[in-house]
């Protein structure tokens, strides 16, 4: 399968090293990026060429399907063209950053009559995170009542600004929820705890959002961003008849100078390297086969109407309901 990659910053980079070196069965053979130095660089790692636009790229006779790992306001354009050459396309999240451009991802798709889009929410490929989605569906603990949820950074950056901790960070758990879960949420909310003293002034941190599904579970998921020692990804769903809690990444166990201690990991991309593999992977093998069979333009679409919902909940302090249309049976 030969790719091309839109986009050579961290994400893309990383991206062009696993479909060159660790994913089977494809070639990256043409990158783009509006930093041509950068492009060339990334580029240079996989022999690829480097195409002056994410537009050429897109209709570039040799590509036959597109990595869109560029910046998040642009993904809909990009993806929408993918859709007009007929190409499959895998969009790093968000999909859209406005919901109104997820809903004419959708049409397009739908009009051109198979699947194209595939979101890449690697939470979904995590081990730990498809053991629980396994004891969920065959009813290990009863009907899901409540999930406890935390996604920790160790800090962010200065250009990191409070509605983030939404749209780029609790958009994680949004999509592993409502595929853990198997259902939409009808509302969410967004409370403010004191702030530590150790984020940039202009941000609020940490948040926590309170989410409720279409039948009655309740969800809260505290963001921080600035705890300083870790990255730490925690997940518990109660259930009427027990609990179910994502396994800690397997670190040794070390007993010294009179404590115990494992190590915590520092970063997502250590956190979830075997994901992001296995996501790609199983992409590429997806289309070597059929179509797409990973997380849908609906899924992107859906977490998007989420995170503007809790961005509105979070500046106006008010319980926001989550006004998605019915699914397609085009996606169902």
């Amino acid at each position: 399968m030969k790719i091309g990659l839109i986009g050579t910053g961290w994400i893309g980079e990383e991206h062009v090293k696993r479909l060159s070196g660790t994913v089977s069965g494809a070639e990256v053979v043409a990158v783009s990026d509006i930093d041509a130095e950068r492009a060339a660089m990334v580029a240079s790692m996989a022999g690829a060429r480097v195409v002056e636009s994410a537009e050429k790229l897109v209709t570039d006779p040799e590509v036959e399907a597109v990595v869109v790992a560029s910046w998040g306001p642009v993904h809909a354009e990009q993806v929408l063209a993918c859709i007009a050459a007929g190409k499959p396309v895998f969009c790093e999240k968000p999909l859209t950053t406005d919901a109104a451009d997820g809903l004419r991802i959708l049409e397009a798709e739908q009009a051109h009559g198979k699947r194209l889009v595939q979101v890449g929410f690697m939470r979904r490929y995590d081990a730990g995170y498809r053991q629980m989605k396994q004891v969920l569906d065959t009813g290990g603990i009863g009907v899901p009542l409540m999930a406890h949820c935390v996604h920790r950074n160790p800090d962010s950056p200065e250009s990191y600004h409070s509605d983030k901790p939404m749209v780029d960070t609790a958009v994680h758990e949004i999509d592993a929820l409502r595929w853990l879960l198997g259902e939409e949420f009808a509302a969410v909310q967004v409370v403010v705890p004191r702030s530590t003293s150790k984020r940039f002034p202009h941000l609020v941190d940490p948040q926590i959002l309170l989410l409720e599904t279409a039948s009655g579970a309740r969800i809260d998921v505290e963001v921080f961003v600035n705890c300083r020692y870790g990255y730490d990804i925690q997940c518990e769903i109660v259930g009427e008849t027990g609990t179910v809690r994502l396994p800690d990444p397997a670190a040794p166990l070390v007993r010294s100078e009179g404590r115990a201690s494992y190590a915590v990991a520092q970063d997502f991309p250590s956190r979830f390297a075997d994901a992001f593999d296995t996501e790609l992977q199983e992409w590429v093998d997806s289309l070597r086969t059929g179509e797409a069979t990973g997380p849908s333009a609906w899924d992107g679409y859906a977490a998007t109407v989420v995170t503007n919902a809790a961005v509105e909940a979070r500046r106006t302090g008010a319980v926001v309901p989550v006004d998605l249309p019915e699914k397609p049976a085009f996606y169902k």
